[in-house]
């Protein structure tokens, strides 16, 4: 996923799943929990983009938002205590940039604090996240990249600009596994 779809990926999640960034008086300061499986350096292509969405949305960190980050550096036995250590922190929203772990931890530590997953490349249904794509529930809400029941979506969206093309010439390239997957 390049640069800008990131980009794009986080406006759409933050604009859809925090609506108290509009509803809040002028000068709070709002505080987002970012929670991720890998360490700072690993993280950083994921981090800048999240950074540079907020951006564009005219927000400033240390202005008018307070970032607090939390890297498990690979150690995925970390996340419970990280995800903990954010809802005692009170952040207005957690983060979780990929991972099916980091988003599990923040899921039991909080059923309040909203909880949005960034391009899970995995299926968040059958992982137990969410109830459905269509429907959520509870306080986790994002994005996935891998899901099976968009298969067929992304098949028809892609065929349309070659209309011509045959079906059995389709095919979508993607990494095995990863850190994230797990």
């Amino acid at each position: 996923m390049n640069r800008k779809a990131v980009i794009c990926l986080v406006t759409a999640c933050l604009l859809s799943a925090v609506p108290f960034v509009e509803a809040q008086q002028p000068g709070k300061v709002h505080r987002i929990g970012y929670l991720a499986a890998g360490s700072a350096s690993s993280e950083s292509a994921p981090t800048e983009a999240f950074r540079q969405g907020l951006r564009e949305l005219g927000y400033g960190e240390g202005k008018d938002i307070v970032i607090e980050y939390r890297y498990a550096d690979g150690k995925l036995d970390r996340l419970p205590e990280l995800a903990a250590e954010l809802v005692r922190l009170k952040v207005d929203i957690i983060v979780v940039p990929s991972g099916i772990a980091p988003t599990r931890a923040a899921k039991n530590a909080t059923k309040t604090i909203p909880i949005v997953m960034l391009g899970l490349a995995a299926d968040p249904v059958e992982a137990g996240l969410v109830e459905s794509l269509a429907r959520p529930g509870g306080n986790v809400t994002g994005l996935t990249t891998l899901s099976r029941e968009l298969g067929g979506k992304r098949r028809s969206c892609s065929k349309k600009p070659f209309p011509k093309l045959p079906v059995s010439r389709f095919s979508t390239i993607r990494p095995f596994d990863s850190v994230y997957s797990r």
